[in-house]
């Protein structure tokens, strides 16, 4: 439960005003915001602020969210990984960074790095060794205007700014397009054997082309 965690707090300015970028944010917290109806990239809003209340519960979940008054803007999360992925073959400290999204009202503002700003602010994040899958078919193409490398570049200089590095894999989602990405962050105060196992299980193809 995040109930009882310090909770790390900074702020965007906007032109039309300030926003509290915060987290990670308690579930009864959560459940006094409305989510940007700009917030539809996964599953409609009212949805995903189920999903995000219960990410928030979890022993390892947590949501950092950027938010004026009762909206929210913004959030990026954190959770253990699905037991069917790859992943939760990994050592017991790593989690998952799920998902960073921003509504496009506020997008170009910074606010999707001071999320990661704020979620690494808490030493917790030193003991956990954090995964992000980046697939090409989540990205906001069309609002962006971008094409699929130029947003693979900026996803990666987002996820560098917290930290975060490119890993090679032959998992399948993953090596299904080149574009798609493996970023890893290993914690300060991860154990080398720890890391070792993670990186074992990075291949499970003897033959793999591991660049």
């Amino acid at each position: 439960m995040n109930e009882g965690r310090a909770i790390y707090t900074q702020t965007v300015n906007l032109p039309d005003g300030e926003i509290i970028v915060q987290g990670p944010l308690p579930s009864d917290f959560l459940k006094t915001l409305e989510l940007d109806p700009g917030l539809r990239a996964f599953r409609p809003p009212f949805r995903q602020k189920e999903a995000l209340i219960g990410i928030s519960a979890l022993d390892n979940g947590r949501i950092v969210g950027a938010y004026r008054e009762h909206t929210l803007f913004g959030y990026v999360t954190f959770h253990p990984p699905d037991d069917f992925e790859r992943w939760a073959q990994g050592p017991e400290q790593t989690i998952e960074l799920g998902a960073i999204e921003i509504a496009p009202a506020v997008r170009r503002y910074g606010v999707a790095r001071r999320l990661l700003e704020v979620a690494f602010m808490d030493p917790v994040m030193e003991k956990f060794l954090v995964v992000a899958t980046e697939y090409y078919w989540h990205w906001d193409l069309e609002q962006s205007g971008l094409q699929v490398w130029e947003y693979r570049e900026v996803m990666r200089k987002l996820m560098a700014h917290a930290g975060m590095v490119v890993k090679d894999t032959d998992e399948e989602e993953i090596s299904s397009h080149p574009a798609n990405m493996l970023m890893v962050r290993y914690g300060n105060l991860i154990p080398k054997e720890a890391i070792l196992a993670f990186e074992k299980i990075l291949f499970h193809k003897p033959d793999s082309n591991r660049g």
